[in-house]
């Protein structure tokens, strides 16, 4: 009987990685394709001299990935909100960090950046029933 619980709860486990895993990886996808369709129509943005816009259009664009594969894996919108969430929620200490000149653009990416995984875990571990269940 030990097995059998141990073995449901690993799979339970793998199955919540495996997610954190894809939810990652439709980020990435979402921020680069769109990214690249942003400059080939001329609304690239710099880094350099708009780095809240730049932000904003980058957070978007991997909500926007996410939110493509949560629906397709049969997320409600809830949970999708949530992990869109996760790649806005970083700015909100941020950005007045940034207008006061404590930080520029490259160190507000890099944070932001870090920042947004351990809170795509929270979102997803706040719905842990959801996140480990098969879709």
């Amino acid at each position: 009987m030990t097995t059998t619980t141990t073995t449901k709860t690993n799979r339970r486990w793998g199955r919540f990685a495996l997610h954190y895993l894809e939810m990652i990886i439709a980020m990435f996808v979402g921020m680069f394709a769109l990214g690249m369709l942003q400059s080939a129509v001329g609304l690239g943005l710099s880094y350099d001299e708009q780095p809240e816009l730049a932000y904003l259009a980058m957070a978007f664009n991997m909500s926007v990935g996410m939110a493509v594969w949560m629906r397709i894996r049969g997320h409600g919108w809830a949970s999708t909100l949530e992990m869109g969430a996760a790649m806005f929620v970083p700015i909100v200490p941020l950005f007045p960090m940034l207008w006061l000149g404590l930080i520029d653009g490259d160190v507000l990416m890099m944070v932001s950046h870090v920042a947004m995984f351990p809170l795509m875990l929270a979102a997803m571990l706040r719905r842990l029933d959801e996140y480990a269940a098969c879709h």
